[in-house]
C-alpha cells in the first residue's frame, strides 16, 4: 500500500518521529519524494551483516576500500538530502571515483548489495544507481531465492548473470574478488561466497538459528 501526504505539518512530524524512534535508517528522498521504508526484518539484516562482514575480511580490514552497512548515495553535489538512496551494503574501494562528504557519498558505490523486501521497489533504483556510476551491484531475492549481478555499461547497470538454487551459476565479480552463488541446503537456501583465491569460503545462512 502507498500512502501520499499533502499535510506539509504533518509530513514533518511524522520525519521527526520516525528520526527521534531510530526508524528512519532506511528511508530515502526520490527526487523530493520522501519515501518511508519498515525495518528490516531479521532475515534481511543478517543477510546484509553477513556479507558486511565477509567484505570487510577481504577489503575493509586490509585497507583495500570501505565498506558500509547502509549509507546515503546522491546526485547532488550541494542539496543532497533532496534525492538519495541507501542500499543496504555499499563498496568504495581506496581508488574510488566518489567522494565522500561526510553525511553522504556524492556518487556511487563500487559495489553494492540491495536485499530485495516486499514493496521496496529494488528495480525501480537501477536508474538512481547507473546514473551515479554504481559499478556492480548484487540483488538477493527472497522470495523465490536468487542472486542478480548488475553490471554498469554506458552509465546504465546491466543485467549480467543470475544464480538460482540449482546452483548451476556462479556469479563473479569484476570489482571485489569475490564470486557468489544461491544453493539449496537441507530445507533452506544459502549463499556461498568465495575469495578468488579459493582459499577462503563462506556460508551465509540467513535463516540459521
Amino acid at each position: 500500500m502507498t500512502t501520499i501526504i499533502n499535510d506539509h505539518i504533518l509530513e514533518e512530524r511524522l520525519i521527526a518521529q520516525r528520526q527521534q524512534a531510530g526508524l528512519d535508517k532506511l528511508d530515502e528522498v526520490w527526487g523530493g519524494v520522501y519515501v518511508m521504508s519498515p525495518m528490516a526484518n531479521n532475515e534481511h539484516q543478517r543477510v546484509v551483516s553477513d556479507l558486511t562482514t565477509i567484505l570487510n575480511i577481504v577489503l575493509g580490514w586490509s585497507g583495500l576500500g570501505r565498506i558500509f552497512p547502509g549509507v546515503n548515495v546522491s546526485d547532488q553535489e550541494d542539496d543532497w538530502k533532496n534525492n538519495y538512496r541507501c542500499p543496504d551494503v555499499a563498496v568504495y574501494l581506496k581508488d574510488t571515483q566518489a567522494e565522500d562528504r561526510g553525511a553522504y557519498w556524492y556518487g556511487g558505490p563500487d559495489f553494492a548489495v540491495e536485499v530485495v523486501s516486499p514493496q521496496d521497489r529494488t528495480t525501480d533504483k537501477l536508474p538512481f544507481y547507473g546514473q551515479v556510476g554504481t559499478r556492480e551491484l548484487l540483488v538477493v531475492d527472497r522470495d523465490p531465492w536468487a542472486l542478480s549481478l548488475y553490471r554498469l555499461r554506458d552509465e546504465i547497470l546491466q543485467p549480467f548473470a543470475t544464480s538460482e538454487l540449482d546452483g548451476s551459476t556462479t556469479i563473479v565479480s569484476e570489482v571485489v574478488p569475490l564470486d557468489f552463488n544461491m544453493l539449496a541446503h537441507e530445507s533452506r537456501p544459502v549463499i556461498e561466497v568465495n575469495h578468488h583465491d579459493r582459499h577462503q569460503r563462506w556460508i551465509i545462512d540467513p535463516t540459521a538459528d
